[in-house]
């Protein structure tokens, strides 16, 4: 059979290595395998399915260094992970039978109880025999934290497969941005990062497993594992087996172009993903470090971890180009000097240069302050209707009172520009049903919100003051304590305006949040701090983003959630909280998240781009991603945005129902859910018409903003002497 594209040349900056106990995790596994029932007999496999496949191949070339226990136990994790996946396509993908392919599913967990003492059922196929031994073997090695960890990733990659199972049901093709999210949990690779720190001898510090870095570092790994995987299997899986989960061919369809030109655009976001991994690797993880006071021996894990992972990439691709299981002809031999010697594909210069030179080069060379004119807008195509909250006008008079009160309108804002801004209009359309005493709150925190992000990007950014930024976050984080929840805690002991403010919403919030609640809003707001961090990181680096990296940053940088979770207070106590935390429920709001966050960058880019000069913005991102000019970066967030509109309505209609038939849903429930929706589809259609009516993105208000109030009076608070210097001999904004 032809191939149906030709190979892109692969960026692979690392050379693989080879385990030298090969043999031996091959005869092993083999052993394995047939007592565990995956061979003959099974309906799966065969003998010369296993040996072809060589799995033993594959975990020699990504833990080269590892011991032969280790080896082995690795290999026997890889074999059936591969197993699972042909077992379950065999067994219920082909017949689309999803009420057997979720029981199937429901019992696996019960192989990974955290306490290793706990029993087990006993086995009933030889996917469960094999869970249930390799679980045995290899958690007394492990701490309870990891063993948590890494139960997470293997349920994750198990029950995401039903996902998969509904695509192929409905004949239905992801969009790029729920495939990239879908397919991290669904393709493994995760559940691979924690092999790696077991077979590195590696374990992550607990303190800092879940930080950005390291989750970074995971998620960029993931991708770029998965979209490799993509290109080698796309004969395999879209061509032979039917699948629609290939991101080749998610690309071929979103782009509409041929599937050699979707072939080169996968390649060059794998490309990214590693670049971005490279520059998380260097840049963040050591001060990571540094800023939890891990020990010798802690970051030595950290790097050995790293270096794990780095390891993986390379002996990946290094087993990609040999394994039958792929597309591979001619990649071995043929057109390099090093080509054909075992683990050298690596070595090979071109991978250095060319797309891979080019697209890195695009990113750091952005010339800020480009003439851009206005902000071109597409048709927008959301069907939801406003609704706007009685109480808007005395809100809106309440947040000019509040922002004085708090110092908000000495520097950067005055009251006329506050009341052009009408943050009262936006918080009074998201939640239309709210209490007066809900929507103060609402709209204060949309005005302490967007003045921060203003202060952050034009003061902080503009004097790269990183140390100032992350002092300010700590302190921010402080006010909000379980300490500072009574009215005007905090407040004495604020050193600016945005202190101030803080102190005072925190307190106010807090009376209106039950425990949890509050909790996850914490989180959300943690989340929104650090993203403003990380926009200045980028900045001082003078980066345009990686792609993935900046939309999935972009709901923490917009504090979308945290606008989410404040008109979601009366749904709290309505539906259990098993609901709330649902893959489907994450799923609606990050489409909903993602079209808002995507509206404000088409609204913002003149404002940004031309007066800002800054970097964070999709439309700039897609520009250097594709190389392609500002009007087909419009036409294709435009095509992404009615891609997760789409996506939303596609889980309203198809997810939700299976989301109430699993929790059993009563009637009363299924009322407060759907107000939850309506919910979600007022915050979209309230974020559109305050875009639209706002004087914060016209043309004629950008250059009359908070730059130019900022070059006219300065700033104040910490980290800003620098600024003050810099008004003083020129204007900080054109």
């Amino acid at each position: 059979m032809p191939q149906p594209f030709v190979m892109p040349d692969f960026y692979v900056p690392y050379p693989a290595r080879l385990n030298p106990h090969l043999e031996a995790a091959r005869t092993h596994t083999r052993d394995w395998a047939r007592e565990m029932g995956m061979l003959e007999g099974s309906g799966v496999w065969e003998e010369h399915d296993l040996e072809s496949h060589d799995y033993a191949l594959l975990c020699s070339y990504t833990h080269p260094d590892c011991d032969e226990e280790a080896l082995n136990l690795v290999t026997d994790w890889y074999t059936w992970v591969f197993f699972f996946d042909d077992h379950f396509l065999e067994v219920f993908k082909y017949s689309g039978d999803r009420a057997g392919g979720k029981a199937y599913l429901d019992r696996l967990p019960l192989f990974l109880p955290a306490d290793p003492a706990a029993g087990m059922p006993e086995p009933t196929n030889p996917v469960e025999a094999g869970l249930a031994d390799l679980w045995r073997r290899t958690v007394p090695a492990m701490s309870e934290a990891w063993r948590v960890r890494f139960a997470e990733a293997t349920e994750h990659l198990l029950y995401e497969s039903l996902w998969e199972l509904d695509n192929i049901n409905e004949g239905r093709i992801a969009n790029p941005v729920e495939y990239i999210e879908m397919r991290r949990k669904v393709g493994g690779a995760p559940w691979s990062a924690g092999l790696v720190e077991y077979a590195a001898g590696a374990e992550v510090p607990e303190q800092v497993a879940y930080s950005r870095p390291l989750r970074v570092l995971r998620d960029a790994f993931s991708d770029a594992v998965h979209l490799r995987n993509d290109l080698f299997s796309y004969q395999r899986e879209v061509e032979q087996e039917g699948e629609n989960s290939n991101g080749v061919l998610v690309l071929e369809k979103f782009l509409g172009c041929t599937t050699q030109e979707a072939a080169d655009a996968v390649n060059d976001l794998l490309t990214s993903r590693i670049q971005q991994f490279e520059n998380t690797a260097l840049t963040e993880v050591p001060a990571l470090c540094v800023e939890q006071g891990l020990g010798p021996a802690e970051a030595a894990a950290v790097a050995a971890y790293t270096k794990g992972l780095q390891d993986w990439q390379s002996g990946g691709h290094e087993w990609h180009m040999r394994s039958s299981r792929y597309m591979n002809e001619g990649l071995v031999t043929g057109g390099s000097p090093f080509d054909g010697v075992l683990g050298t594909s690596a070595r090979d210069v071109r991978a250095l240069f060319g797309r891979p030179a080019e697209s890195r080069a695009r990113a750091l060379t952005h010339r800020p302050h480009q003439k851009v004119g206005p902000s071109l807008l597409p048709d927008f195509d959301l069907p939801y209707p406003l609704t706007v909250n009685p109480h808007y006008a005395e809100a809106a008079r309440h947040t000019g009172d509040w922002a004085e009160r708090m110092g908000l309108l000495n520097d950067l804002w005055d009251r006329p520009m506050l009341e052009r801004f009408d943050f009262a209009l936006l918080a009074a359309g998201m939640d239309p049903q709210g209490s007066l005493a809900e929507l103060k709150v609402g709209t204060d925190w949309v005005t302490w919100g967007t003045y921060a992000d203003d202060h952050y990007t034009l003061v902080l950014g503009k004097t790269r003051n990183l140390s100032a930024a992350k002092r300010q976050n700590d302190r921010f984080k402080s006010l909000m304590s379980p300490g500072h929840r009574a009215a005007g805690a905090g407040v004495a002991g604020a050193l600016n305006a945005l202190e101030r403010g803080l102190a005072d919403l925190w307190a106010r919030t807090a009376g209106l949040m039950g425990e949890s609640a509050l909790a996850r809003f914490r989180g959300a707001a943690d989340d929104m701090l650090d993203g403003w961090l990380w926009e200045l990181f980028n900045t001082a680096q003078h980066r345009v983003p990686d792609p993935v990296d900046y939309v999935e940053m972009r709901r923490s940088t917009l504090g979308s959630e945290v606008m989410l979770l404040l008109t979601r207070l009366r749904h709290e106590t309505s539906l259990p909280p098993e609901i709330l935390r649902s893959g489907t429920v994450r799923a609606l709001e990050g489409t909903v998240m993602d079209y808002g966050a995507m509206i404000n960058d088409l609204f913002s880019y003149q404002k940004e781009i031309e007066v800002e000069g800054d970097l964070h913005n999709l439309l700039l991102v897609v520009q250097k991603f594709f190389d392609c000019d500002y009007p087909a970066a419009v036409s294709m967030v435009d095509d992404l945005m009615r891609g997760r509109l789409r996506q939303y309505e596609h889980l309203k209609r198809n997810e939700v129902p299976l989301l109430h038939a699993d929790f059993g849903t009563d009637a009363a429930g299924r009322a407060a859910f759907g107000a939850y929706l309506r919910g979600l589809e007022d915050w979209l259609a309230a974020f559109l018409n305050w875009h639209r009516s706002s004087r914060r993105y016209a043309a004629e208000d950008v250059h009359a903003g908070a730059g130019s109030a900022l070059a006219r009076r300065g700033p104040q608070g910490i980290g800003t002497s620098a600024a003050r210097l810099a008004t003083t001999y020129g204007s900080l904004v054109p």
